[in-house]
């Protein structure tokens, strides 16, 4: 008996349809290229439930006339290609033609276009890709209007996996903000739940258009434009080093006209930063490669976001030399007025334990150390915070081993009685426990005891924060800002008090006193793309990110009270986020590596 099946046109479909629309994400990413292709000027794009419910778009393009509208939610109907020469000549963003069959096949779709020479325009229904009609309607302008509806509502099973609302939406802006920074001349319209999130008139100036977007400040932009060979020419806004990031969420590579993602070209443009940023703070940058299409290949994948490119890693050397140029010829001096704050010293005091706000560092890199004007009233370390004093280690310690328990693990027993020997690169704190040597990260263990003083504090109601006598001013992302709007009453209950300013600005009035860098704390925080992820646990987790750096110079006894605080510590072993605070070299081992 035959094992072999063969699947039925409806499954087909579906199969097709999921590896071109995973979310309402995926439908706009195909609509929006369309309507591009279409040489619209204006394109809007409304919302509702995230896209779930409903996603419409219009645009005032070329249109499609009637003979086009009966044929093209057909499988591999494409109006871009035409021969098999036609693949390596690609400038279009769309071309394999199936796009509005997999938008079909999982949705009820209402397409209403019409051209500039008909007289009337025509409409056409499709549902689950069955066709329930076409006929003349009152569309009396040239573009096309699509509104889609019941996403996935014959394929339940990848329905249940779509995320909340917050976290859809950030998909779709994730996804559209690329093509509003590359094509400067269309206006942009984008709303969700009858609100306005993007706005955006056409203008020629690409620098002014990604301020625009982004929420920059116009003057940290750097432009570029260079020919990097006969055949290549570069087109480059870099941020220069007053815009950092804790991620690397604002870094785009576009290639003829498509927005891509290539790990080798991000990877050399990061490296070239290294000469003026510190470690961990990622830059801006956009850059813009234009390239003869027969170089590249993007029909690697359904989506287009990957392709391959010939001489890759030579364009790579020629890009990242062009990069570093521009960069140390015009990048400006790191700013030091405002949006910086001065912090209150009056901090909320009520709750202050023996050794909150605490810190370990003695001589931080420059973009961990208090700018100029930001002095306190009070001799500190580094902000807000000082190292116990000997009398107070002394009775930190004793109440310590006063109630030290047996059962503690062996190494917990070795920490215990171990003694400092040295450190090694500003990182690794080295101790001698009898015939092991122990070496903790002093970042990841600093993280831990942020985290566990700052759950204490929360869990306890007892949280201390420092007032700033004017606030940072944090300019965001339209991700970030909506994410702020769901989150900001969490926030505050975790002592970020914060307020809106306008133009997606927001600022900073308190934070948790044991956080060393409030600005990058609440970034990292603001990054986690979903109020689903914002739980008070997270926040925190996210927080203490800001906490002693790895190549921060500790004197002894910032490493003293280092070590002690992590004795106390519930998990002394991992930080928060998953990675080991402590590891154990046994002489034996060592005695091994010497042939001994």
């Amino acid at each position: 008996m035959s094992k072999i099946n063969i699947l039925s046109p409806d499954i087909i479909s579906k199969i097709a349809a999921g590896e071109v629309i995973e979310r309402p994400a995926s439908v706009i990413k195909e609509l929006l290229e369309n309507s591009i292709d279409a040489k619209s000027s204006y394109i809007e794009l409304i919302l509702e439930d995230a896209g779930k419910t409903l996603i419409h778009i219009k645009d005032n393009g070329t249109g499609i006339d009637h003979d086009d509208l009966q044929t093209i939610f057909n499988r591999h109907a494409t109006s871009k290609i035409k021969n098999i020469d036609d693949l390596y000549a690609i400038m279009s963003l769309g071309f394999r033609g199936e796009a509005l069959y997999s938008i079909g096949a999982v949705a009820d779709v209402i397409m209403q276009s019409k051209t500039e020479d008909e007289k009337t325009g025509w409409e056409i229904h499709i549902r689950g890709c069955e066709r329930v009609g076409l006929k003349p309607c009152s569309f009396n302008k040239r573009g096309t209007e699509i509104k889609v509806r019941e996403l996935f509502f014959n394929t339940p099973a990848r329905k249940k996996f779509l995320k909340s609302n917050s976290a859809e939406i950030n998909h779709i802006l994730n996804l559209v903000t690329p093509y509003t920074m590359l094509h400067k001349n269309i206006r942009f319209s984008l709303s969700h739940q009858n609100k306005t999130l993007i706005d955006l008139a056409e203008t020629d100036s690409l620098v002014s258009r990604i301020s625009q977007v982004l929420n920059l400040e116009e003057q940290n932009l750097i432009y570029g434009e260079q020919k990097l060979n006969q055949d290549v020419t570069l087109e480059m806004v870099l941020g220069d080093i007053n815009i950092t990031r804790t991620r690397r969420d604002l870094q785009y590579v576009f290639i003829n006209g498509r927005p891509v993602e290539n790990k080798n070209i991000s990877y050399h443009i990061n490296n070239v930063y290294r000469l003026i940023m510190p470690q961990g703070a990622y830059p801006f940058f956009a850059v813009f490669i234009h390239m003869p299409p027969e170089d590249i290949d993007a029909n690697v994948h359904p989506t287009k976001r990957e392709v391959k490119i010939k001489n890759e890693n030579f364009l790579c050397a020629l890009l990242r030399q062009a990069v570093e140029q521009c960069l140390m010829k015009s990048s400006g001096t790191k700013q030091i007025s405002s949006p910086f704050s001065i912090p209150n010293t009056q901090s909320d005091k009520s709750s202050r334990s023996a050794y909150t706000g605490s810190s370990f560092e003695a001589d931080a890199p420059h973009d961990m150390l208090r700018e100029p004007g930001q002095a306190y009233n009070e001799p500190v370390f580094h902000q807000e915070y000082t190292v116990p004093s000997s009398q107070d280690l002394a009775q930190e310690q004793s109440e310590f081993f006063g109630t030290f328990s047996t059962s503690r693990n062996s190494l917990s027993d070795k920490l215990t009685n171990a003694k400092l020997i040295g450190v090694f690169q500003n990182k690794y704190i080295l101790l001698e426990a009898d015939t092991e040597l122990l070496v903790i990260d002093q970042h990841a263990a600093a993280e831990r005891i942020t985290f566990e003083q700052i759950i204490t504090q929360m869990q306890k109601h007892t949280l201390e924060v420092q007032h700033l006598l004017t606030p940072y001013i944090l300019n965001l992302t339209i991700p970030e800002f909506l994410l702020w709007e769901e989150i900001k009453d969490k926030l505050g209950e975790s002592g970020f008090e914060t307020t809106p300013l306008g133009n997606d600005a927001i600022g900073l009035h308190t934070h948790p006193a044991l956080i060393k860098n409030p600005e990058q704390a609440l970034r990292q925080i603001l990054s986690a793309g979903s109020s689903d992820a914002c739980d008070f646990d997270t926040i925190a987790r996210r927080a203490c990110r800001g906490s002693v750096m790895a190549g921060d110079k500790m004197s002894e006894p910032e490493i003293k009270a280092l070590h002690l605080r992590l004795l106390n510590c519930l998990d002394p072993f991992t930080c928060p986020h998953g990675r080991p605070t402590i590891i154990e070299i046994s002489e034996s081992f060592l005695a091994k590596q010497f042939l001994r």
